[in-house]
């Protein structure tokens, strides 16, 4: 009898152990898959070598990262803030909580239609994968849908996520758009590398002039009628100076054929030719804007060009910009900016 009950008790403490250990067992995957599931972030920026980013238009951005710096589809340099801002998302991005199960099936539905897709490489491994899809509804987080690197799908449960100390959400840092990535920087030389500048002025050509430079400070200025006159070497310098780092506001290339073919029918009202030391010359052409609607005018005058902006070509005509009058407006100066100063008797 007591060889009964022995035998009794041992078999149930071994089923009972075995229901534990599959307990145990099922407790730990889950956590374990829920850890995964929201393992969004990626802490070492410095190994990542590519960056895929698509959006469900068709527009794709392969961000790439070259001895020179990161580039859009190998082709453009990309914007160094756009750069530091991904970096941030991708480095610090937490989760703030779950999607609730009744909102769950409403979030995927416009996810499908409207997330983007990332993907983070370092070398040629895939380390990272997720969409990212609409803000939440106080605009402080976004939703997002990691998937497994390794079998390739989506794990079931999208996530709210955000970055500490950030209010607003993250889909607009990854960009799959190319030219929005592209560094905005249009002109950039120093005296080092300029042979010559020659600003036309078609509305008022006697107001032309060119600037040969011989070295770093040694230069002529010359007029319209081609006839060096006096100037003031403080002024020449800074004007040279004014060539660094020239932006762009936008990039209107390919988004309004109406505009540009119809800028492209008109001549410019200037011209800024620049020859660099290895002979080559590159041109930019200034158009008048029309103005805004919203413009009023200032002491009874109408304003018959937009005050404040007008549209540059440049890279052999292929690209075309909106660009800011405070910004290119001390380039497209007159001769009379370089005057001597006039001395006084006394």
């Amino acid at each position: 009898m007591k060889k009964t009950s022995s035998i009794v008790i041992i078999t149930i403490l071994l089923i009972l152990a075995v229901v534990s250990i599959f307990i145990y067992k099922s407790k730990h995957n889950s956590t374990t898959v829920d850890e995964d599931a929201r393992n969004f972030k990626f802490k070492d920026t410095a190994a990542i070598t590519k960056i895929f980013i698509a959006d469900k238009e068709g527009d794709k951005a392969i961000i790439t990262r070259t001895p020179k710096g990161w580039v859009v589809n190998d082709k453009y340099n990309c914007r160094s803030d756009a750069i530091i801002n991904l970096m941030e998302a991708i480095k610090r991005v937490e989760v703030k909580m779950p999607v609730e199960k009744a909102a769950k099936e409403g979030v995927l539905k416009i996810m499908a239609s409207t997330a983007l897709k990332i993907e983070i490489y370092t070398g040629n491994e895939l380390v990272k994968q997720y969409y990212i899809g609409h803000e939440t509804p106080d605009s402080e987080g976004s939703y997002l849908l990691l998937t497994d690197p390794e079998s390739g799908k989506n794990y079931p449960d999208p996530y709210v996520c955000f970055i500490p100390g950030f209010k607003g959400y993250l889909q607009p840092r990854f960009i799959a758009k190319e030219n929005e990535w592209r560094d905005r920087i249009v002109l950039n030389y120093i005296p080092p590398q300029l042979k010559q500048i020659k600003v036309q002025h078609f509305n008022m050509p006697d107001s032309s002039f060119t600037i040969d430079l011989n070295s770093t400070t040694s230069f002529s200025l010359k007029n319209a009628k081609n006839s060096e006159v006096a100037f003031d070497e403080v002024k020449m310098k800074q004007y040279l100076a004014y060539y660094q780092n020239i932006s762009y506001e936008a990039l209107i290339t390919g988004m309004n054929k109406h505009l540009t073919d119809s800028l492209s029918s008109n001549k410019p009202f200037c011209i800024i030719s620049i020859t660099t030391t290895d002979f080559k010359t590159s041109e930019y052409k200034f158009y008048h804007k029309q103005p805004n609607a919203l413009i009023t005018p200032e002491h009874g005058v109408t304003f018959q060009n937009d005050p404040d902006r007008l549209y540059l070509r440049f890279a052999n005509d292929k690209e075309w910009a909106l660009i800011q009058y405070y910004v290119f407006g001390k380039l497209l100066i007159t001769p009379n900016y370089f005057s001597p100063p006039v001395s006084v008797k006394k």
